[in-house]
């Protein structure tokens, strides 16, 4: 399966390999041809993703390394590093995640802000900044930002998520006018778009949850076959703009 599928020749840089959004992400992309490139803050849990995609994808270039992208400096050395091995980078993932609420907007605590901070956007704008001269000189460079709905229509006990999500896609829709302006008048070669979910579920938390409907969250198989499918569209078509997997509230 690997190396004819449609992403064949791709070289895709996945950051929050590890978790189940990740995990599906790898699958799915190897299962088109691309060699998959992951990263994770948690060895154990990213070696189990690299091997279930391996195994999956019958033999596809599934790679994994801890990467700490909280630190510029080694996310700017991961970058260099794809590039070197594999000869280009075609695409970046982000799905790195986390999540802190409160019962009420006066409850919210600062502290969870801190923390989201740093998951939600530094590792945003250090993958964006390490990875962007590798996209741009890649005929079918893209960054893919998984967002939530809650950016565009925040709850009161969702003030520090919602807040932090609507920051990472403000940063990445920078990028995409950089993707343009770098296009000139033939327009952009590669793109920053934006997927928006509600939340997302597994396997898992319908096992822990068996009643539970789960009403609007997106499959992390189905998004990981939304996140394939960006390559199928152009960069003029995709840069610069949300996708929604979701309702629109």
């Amino acid at each position: 399966m690997a190396g004819n599928g449609a992403l064949s020749g791709a070289v895709i840089a996945v950051a929050g390999a590890g978790g189940p959004a990740g995990r599906a992400a790898l699958l799915r992309l190897a299962e088109a041809g691309a060699t998959v490139v992951g990263a994770d803050n948690d060895p154990e849990r990213l070696a189990e993703a690299v091997d279930a995609a391996r195994y999956s994808a019958g033999g596809a270039v599934v790679t994994g390394e801890s990467v700490d992208l909280l630190d510029l400096d080694s996310t700017r050395d991961w970058a260099a590093r794809t590039e070197k091995e594999f000869g280009r980078v075609d695409g970046v993932v982000h799905l790195v995640g986390g999540w802190r609420g409160s019962e009420t907007f006066i409850k919210s605590s600062l502290d969870d802000w801190d923390f989201l901070e740093l998951l939600l956007i530094r590792t945003v704008q250090h993958t964006s900044l390490a990875f962007f001269e590798a996209l741009q000189r890649s005929d079918r460079g893209r960054y893919v930002l998984i967002s939530a709905a809650g950016a565009t229509k925040p709850t009161a006990g969702n003030a520090s998520y919602a807040a932090a999500k609507a920051a990472a896609e403000a940063w990445t829709l920078a990028l995409a006018d950089a993707f343009r302006k770098a296009g000139g008048a033939e327009g952009p070669t590669s793109a920053a778009v934006i997927l928006v979910v509600k939340a997302l579920v597994h396997e898992a938390m319908r096992a822990e949850r068996p009643n539970a409907k789960f009403a609007g969250f997106t499959d992390v198989g189905d998004l990981a076959e939304e996140i394939a499918g960006v390559w199928k569209k152009s960069a003029a078509e995709l840069n610069g703009n949300r996708l929604w997997l979701t309702e629109k509230p």
